[in-house]
């Protein structure tokens, strides 16, 4: 939920940048702020399953780093 500065602030950016939606507004605006935070995009045909906090093998290669 927006407030009405807010939801007024969103359109002015949406109508200033000719964006078709406030939908598709509020995703570029979305895909900026994560841009700017230094996260990478997910490319398309990527299953959850592929994503972890260790690469597959992490723990295994830390193992052995030890021993």
């Amino acid at each position: 939920m927006l407030s009405q500065d807010e939801l007024r602030a969103l359109e002015n950016w949406r109508f200033d940048k000719r964006m078709p939606s406030r939908a598709a507004a509020v995703r570029e605006l979305l895909r900026r702020g994560l841009a700017a935070e230094g996260f990478d995009l997910a490319g398309e045909g990527i299953q959850s399953k592929q994503f972890g906090i260790v690469d597959k093998g992490g723990a295994e290669a830390s193992s052995e780093e030890d021993g």
